[in-house]
C-alpha cells in the first residue's frame, strides 16, 4: 500500500518537498521544463511514486499559469501545435502504462528516465550525436509530442523529447522558454482528468499542495528573473548531479 503523505506530522518531509517545488519553479520559470521533473523524481525516493507525481501536478499547473504572462505570445506557434497534438496520444499511452504498473516499476522507469536524460545531454555536449542542421519536419514534432506526453504523464519528464524537436528550429532562449511553457500547460491540463480517475489526487496530496503553493510561486518568480541573470550551464550542471543521485537511488530501491 502507498504510504500516506506525511503533511503535518513530518516537518522533514515538508522541507524536502518545499525545496523540490522551488527548484521545479525555477526550472519552469526560467530554464524550460526539462529540469522540473527533478522534483517528482526526488519525492519518489521518499514517498510512493504515484503520490509524488499526483502531488506535483497541481503545483506544476500553477507554475504554468504563473509563467504564461511573462512569455505570452512569444512561443513558436507551429512547433507548439505539433507538440501539443502529439502530446494527447502520448498522455493516453501514459494512462495505459500506469494502469498496469506497480510502484517499483514506476520507480524503475523514473530512475531510468533520469539517468537517460543526463546521458543524452552528455552525448550531445561531447558531440557524439550531431544536432540537427535543418529544422525537423512536422511529423517529427508530432512524434516528439507523443514521447513528451507519455514521459510527462508517468514522471513529469516531458522536457527532453520536446527539446530535441524544438532545438532543431534554432529558437532564441526566450522563444524556447515560451514554447515549453505553453506546450506543457496544455499537456498538464490533459493529464489532470486521468490523474483524478486513477486516484493520484487525494485529500492528503491536495492539502499539501495548498501548503506548497507559495513555494511554487516563489520558484517561478525566481526563475523568471534568473532567466537573464544566471548561467544555464551552472543551473543544468546542478540538475544533472541531482538527477544522477536520484536516478540511482530510485533504481536501487526498485530492484532491492
Amino acid at each position: 500500500m502507498p504510504r500516506k503523505v506525511p503533511i503535518l506530522e513530518s516537518f522533514e518531509f515538508f522541507i524536502i518537498a518545499s525545496a523540490a517545488v522551488v527548484f521545479a519553479g525555477v526550472s519552469k520559470g526560467g530554464f524550460g521544463s526539462g529540469a522540473a521533473f527533478v522534483a517528482a523524481a526526488g519525492l519518489a525516493t521518499v514517498i510512493d511514486p504515484g503520490q509524488a507525481i499526483g502531488l506535483m501536478l497541481p503545483l506544476l499547473m500553477l507554475m504554468d499559469v504563473t509563467s504564461l504572462k511573462p512569455y505570452w505570445g512569444q512561443w513558436l506557434k507551429k512547433e507548439s501545435l505539433y507538440l501539443c497534438l502529439g502530446g494527447m496520444p502520448g498522455v493516453a499511452l501514459g494512462v495505459w502504462f500506469y494502469s498496469l504498473a506497480d510502484a517499483d516499476m514506476l520507480r524503475l522507469l523514473i530512475g531510468v528516465i533520469s539517468l537517460l536524460f543526463v546521458l543524452w545531454q552528455a552525448i550531445q555536449a561531447y558531440g557524439f550525436v550531431p544536432r540537427a542542421k535543418e529544422k525537423l519536419p512536422p511529423w517529427a514534432g508530432g512524434l516528439a509530442g507523443v514521447a513528451a506526453g507519455f514521459t510527462s504523464f508517468v514522471s513529469h519528464a516531458g522536457g527532453p523529447p520536446a527539446a530535441i524537436y524544438l532545438l532543431s528550429a534554432k529558437p532564441s532562449k526566450t522563444e524556447y522558454q515560451a514554447t515549453t511553457v505553453i506546450v506543457f500547460w496544455v499537456i498538464n491540463i490533459a493529464k489532470a482528468l486521468p490523474y483524478s480517475f486513477l486516484g493520484l489526487f487525494t485529500w492528503e496530496t491536495l492539502k499539501l499542495d495548498l501548503m506548497l503553493a507559495p513555494f511554487a510561486l516563489l520558484g517561478v518568480w525566481l526563475g523568471v528573473r534568473a532567466h537573464h541573470l544566471i548561467s544555464e550551464r551552472f543551473f543544468f550542471l546542478l540538475t544533472y548531479v541531482l538527477l544522477v543521485l536520484t536516478g540511482v537511488r530510485l533504481i536501487w530501491v526498485a530492484l532491492s
